[in-house]
């Protein structure tokens, strides 16, 4: 697709790019375009050859490992002799005897406190300004309108107030504020007065037939209060860290109802948040990245917003400001309004249109990605860290309190990489003036080379990293690439119980903490995927804190709110102050064993003919659902139903594992090609009705030939084994490419 372009030096950027970066992102910054645009060339010039050698080098392993388990097929027989062959290949590296972590200046939100983190697409505004307001959110809300609370005996949650579901609605939160912040006597259900006195919380409290004035069982908990001291509008607490507010407002429906004219329980809910250019975007052209930066612009600049039509009601939804309320002991206590804002960059393995070089080679090339997300990112990070930001009502802003600006970088392999994300900030921070490590760098422990050489890939860049994180999907999709040769990997469901799995769960959080990590960083772990399945969160995800991840993922604002309580269950610190005393190192040995055992079956002839068929139907029907959205309508992340019509957040991530897993049954005869295309075929009327009520939805069924999303779907699959570690972006941004240009 043609397209005009700017020439500076040995760029070539797409005048749409060009305009935006010159006219909107450096013009409120007083820099000079020129030395801009230089200084990008030349570092493009520099280390686009670098990108390219890291790339080179994992289709040099990737060749090593399919050769070797094609000469050893089958599970690891030999496990000295497999080691030794990734050592003398250079896949498994000398871990460094002692890595100690230097970050500095990290907000506490990563450092100090634990809680929830959301990841939303950057393309989408409205999801963005949500994602940075779920800072703070109605445990009321979130109880009622969910089935944390379920709707026997006469609960349920249709139609209008049901004042049935509401009364478990408070009991439950007054459970919580007992558990949370526990009074000198008798229970916060019972409470109905709340005061201050003498810079102290005083509940009047039912206690034995009678009413007494008690205090708190931890006085420090009370943080603040607004209004009168004799009649709060607002209670303060902390607990474990984190905040949450007792609303009082006795005129509301719900406060009129409650003796001490309590409303709701607000919870500081989504701590940080993952603003996303990866996996859950479809980002291929000058024309989507602009979107994208400029919605990241508009974040850190203030100025942001969106028109929303909800009840039929429209209303302009912008960002929220901070919370200020009266200190007990006079004075203000000021509490950050928004999230703490990562942004998601690009990995190493992609380039994009928007941007072409003069290559060494005397031939243009496409710009690699993640090259041009970081100059541009972190420049316009510069509103941020200048102080620049500017709510509408003129209230001044920040993300970052300690001039840092975070960047997550996925799907990097081993510690030369993670060196050279490292060495790419650098030169960034030299070219806009700032002061080394002021980027800080979130790894994603989602590649099994990195999860291997975890230490070392800390060690290589121990100035920077303010945020590791487990995988589950991404790490299972390499774990099957890897070894694709090795036979027939196990079921989906299956994999979850293997070996590998347990052994990097725990293998990130020991290295982590043996690393330092405590009070510099986030030890994270992955998503709940299931948005409508907030029970089930409720009963399992409590299991993240208590392996001491002090973050993990959650689907939405709703789902941050309830992830929050497990937050106040498990005190992490103190988990990971208990983890510490582990010795990493002596568990070193088991767990590199069980990260290299690959997740082959043993006999797959104990899987019937129905059992084949139904993992296949599985995934080919989660891959037809979730591409159908990213070729025809460019929706990186959506509430995409299962085969089981489960509503799911889906990403490349589950697309990576399913195509590869596809891939590999037929690699190895567990499936036939004839078998899968009926499936696909089958799958695709399936998809089809699900997607019924969709007015701009292209159906796929009967247009096999002519649909080019049910292509890019086949494509995945029958293309699977030759793709770059399996990742399915090179095919994706093909086909979507191909639908932009034909309109």
């Amino acid at each position: 697709m043609a397209q005009d372009r700017i020439r500076i030096e040995h760029l070539h950027v797409s005048s749409e790019l060009y305009a935006f970066v010159t006219e909107e992102a450096l013009a409120g910054l007083g820099m000079s375009p020129s030395d801009f645009w230089s200084g990008f060339s030349r570092i493009v010039t520099e280390l686009a050859p670098k990108n390219a050698a890291l790339l080179a080098e994992r289709d040099r392993l990737q060749g090593e490992l399919d050769a070797w388990h094609k000469a050893h097929p089958g599970p690891i027989a030999d496990m000295t002799g497999y080691r030794t062959f990734l050592g003398k290949i250079g896949y498994l590296v000398e871990q460094p005897a002692s890595v100690k972590a230097t970050t500095a200046n990290v907000d506490a939100e990563l450092a100090a406190q634990a809680g929830p983190q959301l990841v939303v697409p950057i393309l989408n505004a409205r999801y963005a300004l949500n994602a940075a307001n779920a800072r703070w959110g109605s445990l009321y809300d979130a109880l009622y309108g969910t089935d944390a609370i379920s709707e026997a005996d006469g609960c349920e949650r249709a139609g209008g107030y049901n004042a049935k579901r509401g009364a478990k609605v408070i009991v439950y939160a007054r459970s919580f504020l007992d558990a949370a912040a526990p009074l000198c006597a008798g229970s916060h259900g019972h409470a109905s007065h709340y005061a201050v006195v003498d810079g102290q919380l005083e509940v009047s409290v039912m206690v034995s037939g009678a009413v007494q004035k008690v205090g708190l069982a931890h006085p420090e908990q009370f943080v603040g209060f607004r209004g009168e001291e004799g009649a709060p509008s607002a209670i303060l607490l902390r607990h474990h860290g984190i905040h949450f507010e007792i609303s009082i407002d006795p005129s509301t429906p719900i406060g009129r109802q409650d003796s001490a004219g309590v409303c709701d329980v607000l919870m500081e809910a989504a701590l940080s948040t993952i603003l996303d250019l990866e996996d859950s975007v479809a980002v291929v052209d000058a024309q989507d990245k602009v979107l994208a930066y400029r919605n990241w612009l508009g974040i850190l600049k203030g100025s942001l917003t969106e028109e929303v039509n909800k009840a039929g009601k429209t209303f302009t939804r912008g960002l929220h400001g901070d919370r200020v309320y009266k200190s007990p002991k006079g004075g203000e206590v000021k509490m950050h309004g928004r999230s703490l804002m990562f942004l998601r960059n690009v990995g190493h393995l992609m380039t994009n249109p928007a941007i072409l070089f003069d290559g060494a080679d005397g031939q243009t090339h496409e710009i690699p990605e993640g090259i041009m997300d970081a100059v541009i990112s972190t420049t316009i990070a510069l509103y941020d860290l200048r102080g620049l930001g500017r709510l509408p009502s003129g209230e001044a802003i920040r993300n970052s309190r300690t001039g840092s600006v975070y960047i997550v970088k996925p799907k990097m392999h081993g510690p030369a990489e993670v060196a050279f994300a490292a060495e790419l900030f650098g030169r960034v921070e030299q070219l806009l003036g700032l002061p080394d490590s002021t980027v800080k760098l979130g790894i994603m422990d989602e590649e099994r080379r990195t999860s291997v050489n975890l230490k070392a890939c800390i060690a290589a860049a121990s100035s920077r990293v303010a945020f590791i994180n487990t995988g589950f999907l991404d790490r299972t999709g390499d774990e099957m690439h890897t070894a694709m040769y090795a036979g027939p990997m196990l079921r989906k469901g299956d994999m979850k119980s293997s070996a590998w799995i347990a052994a990097y769960e725990r293998n990130n959080v020991l290295v982590g903490l043996s690393c330092g990590l405590r009070g510099r960083a986030q030890i994270g772990k992955g998503m709940w995927a299931m948005p409508d399945l907030m029970a089930a969160m409720l009963d399992q995800k409590v299991g993240h804190p208590k392996a001491g991840a002090n973050t993990a993922w959650v689907p939405s604002p709703t789902a941050a709110t309830l992830h929050a309580l497990h937050y106040h269950q498990v005190d992490v610190s103190k988990v990971q102050e208990e983890l510490e005393k582990v010795d990493a190192q002596a568990e070193r040995e088991t767990l590199l064993k069980g990260l290299l055992t690959v997740p082959v079956c043993e006999d797959p002839s104990k899987w019937s003919s129905s059992d084949r068929q139904q993992e296949i139907d599985n995934n080919a029907q989660g891959i037809l659902g979730y591409v159908v959205r990213w070729i025809d309508q460019g929706v990186g992340c959506s509430k995409v139903p299962d085969i089981h019509n489960v509503g799911l957040m889906e990403d490349r991530a589950t697309l990576r594992i399913s195509s590869q897993h596809i891939a590999n049954w037929l690699e190895h005869g567990i499936v036939t090609q004839s078998q899968v295309k009926e499936t696909f075929e089958r799958m695709a009327a399936v998809v089809d009705g699900q997607n019924a009520s969709d007015p701009l939805y292209k159906p796929m069924a009967g247009h096999f030939e002519t649909s080019m999303a049910y292509k890019a779907a086949t494509d995945l699959v029958f293309r699977g084994k030759e793709q770059p570690s399996g990742y399915t972006e090179p095919l994706l941004h093909a086909w979507r490419l191909k639908v932009k240009a034909a309109h």
